[in-house]
């Protein structure tokens, strides 16, 4: 099991964490544990005008599967619009769940964590990293909608 689970690729993916740390003024903040484990991610974005992702850090304490998804992750993620976020969602959970290929695109790294689907115990852990972000864009999004009525 643990030869299969973490695999060099993963093991070099959570040794690098692209944009650790926490943004000094985020528009949006995610925050997400896996109850099981414990992994955690508080993640910190701002958008650009178009509502992609301008600018994000990521405070990451999760196991080895965590922190390789956010890795992935933070390699990606400038640019990224929500669309394109919650199709990597969906993706990653249809890869870990019922047998599907995984992210495509920007975020087909996260297919190296295809191997964690025989392992349910570690699902919630893979997927900190993308939750808290969604969540944080979300927010984000409620600081950048149109303002309605009279000034």
């Amino acid at each position: 099991m643990i030869d299969d689970l973490y695999s060099a690729r993963i093991l070099t993916l959570a040794a690098n964490l692209p944009h650790a740390g926490r943004l000094t003024a985020p528009e949006g903040t995610g925050d997400r544990t896996a109850k099981l484990c414990g992994s955690r991610a508080i993640v910190d974005v701002t958008l650009d005008a178009d509502g992609r992702v301008a600018g994000f850090a990521q405070d990451v304490k999760a196991c080895a599967l965590g922190q390789a998804a956010a890795g992935v992750l933070g390699e990606a993620v400038i640019g990224a619009s929500d669309a394109e976020l919650r199709a990597a969602r969906d993706a990653m959970l249809a890869m870990l769940k019922s047998g599907g290929d995984g992210p495509d695109g920007r975020f087909e790294g996260l297919r190296a964590l295809k191997q964690v689907a025989a392992y349910p115990a570690r699902h919630a852990s893979t997927m900190v990293a993308i939750e808290a972000t969604l969540e944080a864009v979300s927010q984000a999004q409620g600081v950048h909608a149109p303002r309605t009525g009279a000034a």
